[in-house]
């Protein structure tokens, strides 16, 4: 019924798709396996909505900017682009693989207006970082057989990791946790195991594409074997936490610390929304960012009932 999301997939790769894909753990162990790591999901989410914390006196004020509606454009045109790409090959199933969930969150978080949501949903997706990383060191383009395929892949990768940046810029709701906070860290583990787990892999079973790797592990994966799953449940469970740090650090310095860089005093600081980018008067005209503020300087003798 649903052949045109996925008779697409190349079958010429090794683990990509086919019944010796879905095969290669027994149905036993994807149930033992499920299982273990649904009581760490519901742990993870228990501890996490428990222990995290959000600004109390956070003004939530609109921060709409040009810079934003810029990125929030061309992210959503290269979304557009990946989906029609999708559709032409008849693998729109690959949609449902967390980069581009991570990028349709960007999405929102470009487009919706300031809340205790959003900056909910900003902290839970920096740590979902590690799929433009490993996009970039381990890329899987295979698949994409034309150019601008594959372009499109590396466009869409660099660009989750600049939206973060600009952001954490603008401050204000996009703010992140002390870098000693792991609570918001193990609550989107949770989210991410979840995900996996709960969805792709009922997903990829009947269809037997092996989504996000859920099915078989990759040929060159380091943990290739029947206990795969369980090598990538540890690893990943270090580095995403260890990468969302090491870029809010990496990002704290470019904003606050590096001389080339650098545009306000601490991360937390929400970027002023008008800001004088010359000191420059004539003629009682003061020339700002975005917007010009007439000064109209009448001489001491002179009163507003004067003609």
């Amino acid at each position: 019924m649903f052949e045109w999301a996925y008779d697409g997939v190349n079958s010429s790769i090794p683990r990509n798709v086919g019944p010796e894909c879905a095969h290669y753990l027994s149905t036993k162990r994807k149930i033992i396996e499920t299982a273990f790591v649904s009581i760490f999901i519901i742990s993870f989410w228990v501890w996490g909505f428990k222990k995290i914390t959000l600004p109390k006196r956070l003004p939530y004020i609109n921060q709409d900017r040009l810079g934003k509606k810029v990125l929030l454009i061309i992210m959503s045109m290269v979304l557009g682009v990946e989906i029609g790409f999708k559709f032409t090959s008849r693998t729109i199933i690959y949609l449902l693989n967390p980069c581009h969930i991570t990028t349709a969150m960007q999405i929102y978080l470009l487009a919706a207006d300031p809340s205790p949501m959003v900056t909910s949903i900003f902290r839970i997706h920096l740590n979902l970082m590690n799929g433009p990383v490993l996009a970039f060191l381990f890329p899987e383009t295979e698949s994409r057989r034309i150019f601008p395929d594959k372009a499109v892949y590396y466009i869409q990768h660099g660009l989750m990791l600049v939206i973060p940046y600009y952001l954490l810029r603008i401050g204000g709701v996009y703010n992140v946790e002390p870098l000693s906070d792991l609570n918001w860290s193990i609550l989107s583990y949770g989210f991410n195991l979840a995900y996996h787990f709960w969805i792709l892999q009922l997903i990829a079973l009947p269809v037997q594409v092996n989504l996000s790797h859920m099915l078989c592990s990759a040929v060159l994966d380091p943990f290739e074997g029947q206990n795969y799953r369980m090598g990538a449940f540890v690893h990943q469970g270090l580095l995403c936490p260890f990468l969302s740090k090491l870029l809010c650090y990496l990002y704290d310095y470019l904003l606050t610390k590096c001389p080339l860089t650098k545009v306000k005093p601490s991360l937390e600081i929400a970027l002023p929304r008008r800001k004088v980018v010359e000191s420059l008067t004539f003629n009682g005209i003061h020339i700002y960012e975005s917007f010009i503020i007439i000064k109209i300087v009448l001489p001491d003798h002179v009163t507003i009932g004067d003609k």
